[in-house]
């Protein structure tokens, strides 16, 4: 399989196999008016398979969407063909407005202009707990 080299844009790599869909639908790549790759079980040295997303634009995409699905994830900057920024993605300490709280009793059911907010309570275990009500949310 042949995946053209991207000229501008940003490629998302050391994604968990498996898993690229599901970033994918959370960035909402789907409504972009660009070309995107995903690229399922790519073989890897460092983790036998993972999936990887190619965006041919410079656009910006949301890094804690990244580091809350995919914690570990690279995220790589490409102009005029080349590298020109690569960074591993981490889990956000707050995250805003991508998972909702599943508390009905919780402010944000009832007051819809209110941001949806958690905050990292458990690295290890990828829990995060909502701002206003405390209520956990575990991936």
């Amino acid at each position: 399989m042949n995946i053209d080299s991207i000229q501008n844009g940003i490629v998302i790599d050391h994604i968990t196999a498996g898993q690229g869909m599901k970033l994918y639908e959370l960035l909402g790549l789907d409504e972009l008016d660009v070309s995107v790759a995903l690229i399922k079980n790519v073989v890897s040295r460092k983790m036998g398979r993972k999936d990887i997303i190619k965006i041919d634009a410079d656009i910006p995409v949301n890094v804690d969407i990244i580091g809350f699905a995919e914690p570990g994830a690279t995220v790589n900057v490409i102009k005029k063909g080349e590298l020109v920024e690569k960074k591993t993605i981490e889990m956000p300490e707050i995250l805003t407005n991508v998972i909702k709280c599943k508390n009905p009793r919780c402010i944000t059911s009832c007051e819809q202009e209110l941001a949806h907010s958690f905050r990292l309570t458990d690295r290890e275990h990828k829990i995060y707990r909502c701002v206003y009500c405390e209520t956990k949310w575990s991936g």
